[in-house]
């Protein structure tokens, strides 16, 4: 069967428009040919992902899947890290087996770091007998950001051997490496590490790009790099892509996805064929995808839009077949079943006490729209001999619990979350995937956290006396609902946080990321205070 399309043709790779008809047999581009046809929408390749985690949508791969193609991203290279770090090659089967029910080409890679630290306890441990296992299939493409750079520096055994398998299956390596500069980056470059999406400065990605890494400029729900980074894609626009990381859902179906940094781009006088290879030909390349580039024999994989300068999505194809069109996604969701690890029983205030000492506390600072936390030394607030939340400063109780087993619950401070009452909870907690909460009292804290261990996982905003809640019942990170309904809810969730006071742009997305040991400075783990420069705990309480 055969189909034309006809429109502007945007060649990205010979960096040329043209009037012209697209035809499609049995799922490939037959030809592209030049007419006289009066055009005026843009026939241009899909877009890519060259970096996300689906998890952080709060939806199974299939839902994904829908608020995408909506977007114009035709393919996708997904790390499961997270839920890996929950229920190990089990969790990695489930998201491979749900999105394979849907046309949107995902390309999963083998989590490098689970657990990412010994330093936290997670659902599974990967380690680098499973890695070699998991590298040898045929369904899993690359050995995912291998965020553990201190093992690779120095030459850990199981980190080593993980990256050998890595190249016995000549299989790439994806990077995570944010701040790492000088002779350090040196050794994990020459390890065979290609990417990275942890660039926090222009220098530092410039320098890792001399050093022949690619850089993945990341624009997600928290984590916010193009405005830093943009000017990288027309002064080296080969080693460029973009990527959206982590995402919730209301950003997808609100702000777009790769669509909103091509956009973005635009409006910041990037060059569209250096954006369009960013987005579309460097990761495909990269990747060795098996998806079309709007060349004769590729795979039919194009976006019809209106014009170059809103991108006003029209049609997204996919192998040849409409996946989205008249502003509908043309496939169903499919229905999955429920998997699961929550073993935590309820807490209570006295579980969150925290006797005074001499000195000052350690606090860990927030700065909206960013990974990297500060450290500051702070008076705390004492009352009957605990330490409790002072909201006139500021400084908040946050606490981390293993969702695992019942381990004693971890108790740290935090400044900039904003809240003046109430509190909120989630099992969304970067990387093992423990109990984060952050509130103003301890009654407060431990009503949500007990709301979230009813539920068996999700984010829980609220106070003693009211919660509101979305249960995330796959892993305590996923979802069935529609993206739509999750969005809803999770906008709900939003508006609930900034009456009780933050005015944080991604609040639950924020404080997932406290507990990732990986990402400097300080972070707070299901086992304690985490420095992140030193690599080991520290105590809340500094003497002087």
């Amino acid at each position: 069967m055969e189909t034309k399309y006809q429109g502007i043709v945007v060649d990205v790779i010979n960096r040329r428009q043209f009037k012209g008809e697209v035809i499609v047999k049995n799922g490939k581009i037959d030809s592209i040919r030049a007419c006289e046809h009066e055009c005026t929408n843009y026939i241009l390749p899909g877009f890519v992902d060259a970096h996300v985690h689906i998890e952080s949508s709060m939806t199974v791969p299939s839902s994904f899947a829908r608020m995408v193609v909506s977007r114009g991203t035709v393919a996708v290279v997904s790390d499961p890290h997270e839920i890996a770090n929950v229920m190990g090659v089990e969790g990695i089967d489930f998201m491979i087996e749900n999105a394979r029910s849907v046309p949107l080409k995902i390309y999963f890679g083998v989590p490098s770091c689970v657990p990412a630290t010994p330093f936290e306890s997670a659902g599974c441990i990967l380690d680098e007998t499973e890695v070699d296992r998991l590298l040898a299939r045929n369904d899993l493409y690359f050995l995912s950001e291998m965020m553990n750079f201190p093992g690779v520096i120095y030459g850990f055994p199981d980190v080593m051997s993980k990256i050998e398998s890595a190249r016995k299956y000549n299989k790439l390596i994806d990077g995570h490496a944010p701040g790492l500069r000088g002779d350090d980056l040196k050794k994990y470059v020459k390890a065979g590490i290609s990417t990275d999406h942890e660039c926090f400065s222009y220098d530092e990605a410039v320098e890792k790009i001399q050093m022949g890494m690619n850089i993945l400029i990341r624009e997600g729900s928290a984590a916010k790099n193009f405005d830093e980074l943009y000017p990288l894609i027309d002064e080296y626009p080969d080693q460029v892509m973009l990527c959206t990381d982590d995402s919730h859902p209301d950003t997808l179906l609100e702000e777009g996805h790769i669509d909103k940094l091509i956009k973005k781009g635009l409006e910041k006088g990037v060059n569209l064929y250096n954006l369009l290879k960013a987005a579309v030909v460097n990761p495909v390349n990269h990747y060795k995808l098996n998806v079309g580039l709007l060349q004769k024999g590729d795979p039919a994989d194009f976006i019809i839009v209106e014009d170059l300068k809103n991108f006003k999505l029209l049609q997204t194809i996919i192998d040849g077949i409409p996946v989205y069109g008249n502003s509908e996604v043309l496939f169903a969701e499919t229905k999955s079943k429920t998997i699961n690890v929550f073993n935590r029983k309820k807490i209570n205030t006295d579980d969150l006490k925290l006797e005074t000492k001499p000195g000052r506390i350690r606090v860990i600072t927030v700065t909206d729209g960013e990974l990297i936390t500060g450290q500051e030394l702070h008076e705390p607030l004492v009352k009957n001999g605990s330490l409790v939340s002072d909201t006139d400063r500021d400084i908040l109780k946050l606490v981390v619990m293993s969702r695992y087993k019942n381990e004693p619950v971890q108790v740290g401070f935090i400044k900039n979350i904003g809240l003046k009452k109430g509190a909120i909870a989630s099992s969304i907690a970067h990387d093992s995937h423990n109990i984060i909460a952050v509130g103003v009292s301890d009654a407060d804290i431990v009503s949500v956290v007990n709301k979230l261990i009813e539920n068996k996982g999700g984010i829980v905003v609220g106070d003693a006396d009211e919660q509101l809640a979305l249960e995330l019942e796959i892993a305590g990170l996923m979802t069935r609902k529609k993206g739509e309904e999750v969005a809803a809810l999770y906008n709900q969730l939003i508006v609930r946080s900034r009456e009780f006071g933050s005015r944080l742009s991604s609040p639950f997305m924020t404080i997932a990321f406290m507990s990732l040991l990986v990402i400097p400075k300080l972070k707070l783990g299901d086992k304690g205070l985490f420095d992140v420069d030193k690599f080991d705990f520290v105590e809340v309480f500094v003497k002087e």
